[in-house]
């Protein structure tokens, strides 16, 4: 007999075979009903999969929404792949994971590559096995009879993903249905009992695009069909609402249409910042100065080019030169004939990250320990080779530049030093208007220092956030296994934004394995050497990213003090015009950024252009306006006018153009 622990502590024995949809029953019928997977010893498993010996047993249910929507999602990438291959004989599969608002299954067409049009129809062949409900049945099979049942049904990718899986790795697959007609998928699980589980109308196919088989660009192409899933018709529905809302908010549409940046193909993965979003760019760069001017840091700047054998030393060259651009450090052959670059070429790169340049600032002369903590902060200009394919507007380039600093301080100054950053960053997310949850990223299985070290680390991090009153469920605290880098755990900040979407954006991490690499020392009060730590830290991440989710959280309408025009001036008919140009000079004059629209034409067809450029302010003058020293405002996204002296405009729009922090 098996010992199974239930959550309230109590043991129920059980025999072999057994499995916790028994179990479940046993308890009662409503749960029985209720229960759709099981956590065995923490582990996520079907319902129906067999006990396999004494065990911790937490069941499942609909409630536990997150283990929930992963299941369901799971389920629905599975039903589109069936259903696909209904369709479409011949059609081969690969992988269809889950995603964090869907799923996604990988094909190879028989005869021509997925589109759009195809999609209703494929939903319809879903929802027809939704209904047939077909029981998910698991199943273990041996290396040699998957792989002969693969190849016997022309499955190459799937053949050869399981010839590839490690050796002594169960080998899992999923039966949807029973008898020779049933449809099999090679998966780990797990899934819900049967297809019906799922809601039959709360899913929808989104899009399809070219993903490259195993993401090489020298592999297959494939059809991509993404879809997204849920519980229940009106989460679905809810989605589908914010994925309209963030499609208005597209900070690409939104770029182009105020005239902010454009990017193309002759710099791929780099911004070229126009007026008006390289002044979005300045009012962040002068605003963080003044924040880490205010907290104590040093501002430095690094070259963008150094030796391979620098990043060798570092330990990035090994780790993490699949993302690095390597320049050759010799003069290029300039004749027509022969290679560009000689096989006697040495290497050097440019820079994915700013850390090892400070390390070097750092050794440069003797450090005491009195001269810690160092803060050398950096608005540092990065590189790194990100797929084409990966690359999303603002959000993913190839370059660009992080508001990043690194803190040099003795062991006992590291929790004082994390608690004063994670008040700065709480400071700044909150002059944005932005909520956010903190989370602790753990040890990764490929790193470097011991487990001593990482234990130490880790436990630093998290007494910082508890001192700060941070790890509360209000602020979401939560602790990712596995997701620290290869040097150091991580502290990450996710803001919330005006649609109730999550981006990380800052960072703080602890690490004592560059300083050891990089020998970076300090004299300590005994008069013997000492390695400092080092943490790693960014509140906005890059100034990228950060102005691409600051335009789709305001939709656009930038705070007065961020909008690269502040006011516009607008004349009603000519003879307002020198008024207009005496307004616009008492703007100007308190610094507000502002300027004039003297055109013929219509204030109706001003007042809408205007607004499409997302100017927050409109100033209104006619010849009434001009006689009386006054004003009519129109202040973006309210109706109508407010009337206001001069006097009373300048004031008040100088008092919005304010930065937060110097209010």
């Amino acid at each position: 007999m098996f010992r199974i622990t239930l959550p309230d502590g109590s043991v129920r024995e059980v025999a072999p075979g057994t499995t916790p949809a028994d179990i479940a029953a046993a308890i009662g019928p409503g749960l029985a009903k209720a229960a759709i997977a099981a956590r065995v010893d923490g582990e996520l498993r079907d319902i129906m999969r067999p006990l396999e010996g004494d065990a911790q047993l937490a069941l499942v249910t609909s409630k536990d929404e997150k283990d929930a929507l992963e299941l369901a999602r799971h389920d629905y990438a599975h039903i589109l792949a069936e259903a696909v291959q209904h369709l479409f004989p011949g059609t081969q599969i690969t992988f269809g994971p889950s995603t964090d608002d869907g799923f996604y299954y990988d094909f190879a067409p028989k005869d021509r590559p997925f589109t759009e049009e195809d999609l209703p129809a494929i939903e319809e062949e879903m929802r027809r096995i939704i209904a047939r409900d077909e029981p998910l049945i698991r199943e273990v099979w041996s290396r040699a009879d998957l792989i002969a049942r693969w190849e016997k049904e022309g499955e190459t990718f799937k053949a050869q993903w399981a010839a590839e899986l490690p050796e002594g790795e169960e080998l899992t697959v999923y039966r949807a249905g029973k008898g020779e007609n049933a449809w099999l998928d090679m998966c780990r699980g797990p899934h819900l009992a049967s297809t019906g589980k799922v809601a039959p109308d709360a899913f929808k196919l989104t899009r399809v695009s070219g993903a490259y088989w195993r993401g090489d660009q020298k592999n297959a192409m494939l059809s991509r069909i993404y879809g997204t899933g849920w519980l229940n018709k009106k989460q679905l529905a809810e989605h589908l609402t914010r994925l309209e809302e963030a499609a208005k908010r597209d900070h690409r549409k939104l770029g182009q249409e105020m005239d902010l940046f454009h990017l193309q193909a002759e710099a791929h993965g780099s911004v070229f910042w126009h007026p008006n979003g390289f002044t979005i760019w300045r009012a962040l760069e002068a605003y963080m100065r003044r924040a880490i001017d205010a907290a104590g840091y040093q501002e430095v700047k690094t070259p963008q080019v150094m030796d391979a054998r620098q990043w060798e030393q570092s330990g990035h060259w090994g780790k993490y030169r699949e993302n690095m651009f390597v320049i050759p450090d010799e003069v290029p052959n300039v004749e027509d004939e022969g290679p560009i670059v000689s096989d006697d070429a040495q290497w050097m790169a440019l820079k994915p990250m700013n850390c090892p340049a400070h390390v070097l600032i750092f050794r440069q002369g003797i450090k005491s320990y009195r001269d810690l903590p160092m803060r050398l902060y950096e608005n540092g200009c990065c590189h790194r080779n990100e797929p084409h394919g990966a690359l999303h507007g603002l959000m993913r380039v190839r370059q660009f530049t992080q508001d990043d600093a690194h803190i040099f301080c003795r062991e006992d100054q590291i929790v004082e030093e994390v608690q004063a950053f994670c008040k700065l960053a709480d400071r700044i997310y909150r002059d944005f208007g932005f909520t956010y949850s903190i989370k602790l990223a753990l040890r990764p299985d490929k790193r470097f220092g011991s487990d001593e070290m990482w234990d130490k680390a880790e436990a630093e991090l998290r007494d910082a956030v508890i001192r700060a009153g941070l790890a509360t469920e209000e602020y979401g605290w939560e602790e990712l296994p596995g997701e620290g880098a290869f040097y150091a755990p991580k502290l990450e900040w996710h803001l919330t934004d005006a649609i109730g979407r999550t981006w990380q954006v800052g960072t703080i991490q602890s690490d004592r394995v560059l300083p050891e690499r990089l020998d970076a020392s300090y004299v300590g009060e005994d008069g013997e050497r000492h390695r400092p730590v080092m943490l790693h830290r960014a509140i906005f991440g890059s100034y990228e990213r950060f102005i691409g989710i600051l335009i789709e959280h305001f939709a656009g309408k930038l705070p007065a003090w961020l909008a690269p025009t502040q006011a516009v001036v607008a004349t009603i008919v000519s003879d307002a015009d020198d008024y207009a140009f005496r307004v616009d000079k008492m703007l100007a004059d308190v610094g507000i950024r502002v300027q004039t629209d003297l055109r013929n034409e219509k204030i109706n067809y001003k007042v809408r252009e205007h607004s499409v450029a997302k100017v927050p302010n409109l100033l209104v003058v006619g010849k009434r306006e001009a006689e009386e020293g006054t004003v009519a405002l129109r202040v973006l996204g309210s109706q109508g006018q407010q009337m206001l002296t001069l006097e009373e405009a300048v004031a008040k729009l100088k008092a919005e153009a304010t930065p937060p922090d110097l209010r």
